[in-house]
């Protein structure tokens, strides 16, 4: 699949190890495309990635902050048709606290602003970027919950989480994203309390 990555952060540079250790194609979106080619020659000896400055691809991963991700779907709305939107955010202001967001969840937002034929689905969110580029925390595969209203393309996110070498978990439909960004928030504010350096996971265990 061809995964482009708006972003050129921690998180995009996390998930764009991931993609490419599944061989799928990055394209990093950056709002300065500099920023994207710096990245994409970064991470070129992983697999096969670039910059581009227009979206072309199966995903569009919003690898931003809950507060620009509604904008990037805007900017790039013209070219999303077919393409499954991620959305990794977790809404919270700058105080570090969790924000009140219309609609139920940030997901939910994000999702009434994209244009009809590009699905929106929440995955990431429980995942940090550390983790994410070892792909693993004390042995274990990494859980990846998807909540999402489209099956095609909660099956489309979960095929490339596995291809990455962890394990996806189907959380049901979007609305269920106001619970996974509340899981989010949680593991994130518990990090400060275990001294653990955001090196941990959220797993679900038999």
């Amino acid at each position: 699949m061809n995964v482009s990555i708006a972003g050129t952060g921690t998180m995009a540079r996390a998930i764009a190890t991931r993609v490419l250790a599944g061989g799928h194609e990055v394209v990093f979106i950056g709002t300065h495309i500099a920023k994207a080619e710096d990245l994409a020659d970064e991470l070129t000896g992983l697999g096969t990635v670039r910059a581009a400055e227009e979206v072309d691809s199966d995903i569009l991963v919003l690898a931003v902050p809950y507060s620009a991700a509604p904008h990037v779907v805007r900017q790039h709305a013209a070219e999303l048709d077919g393409t499954v939107v991620i959305d990794i955010s977790n809404p919270v202001d700058d105080s570090f606290e969790p924000m009140e967001v219309e609609l139920g969840s940030g997901a939910q937002v994000i999702a009434a602003a994209a244009p009809d034929g590009a699905p929106v689905v929440k995955a990431f969110n429980t995942t940090f970027a550390g983790t994410l580029m070892a792909g693993e925390v004390a042995g274990q595969p990494l859980d990846v919950f998807i909540a999402g209203d489209d099956e095609a393309a909660k099956a489309k996110v979960a095929r490339l989480v596995q291809d990455g070498g962890l394990r996806p978990i189907d959380a049901g439909p979007l609305r269920r994203a106001r619970e996974l960004e509340a899981l989010g928030y949680l593991h994130m504010a518990i990090q400060h309390t275990r001294d653990t350096l955001f090196a941990t996971a959220v797993k679900v265990l038999p």
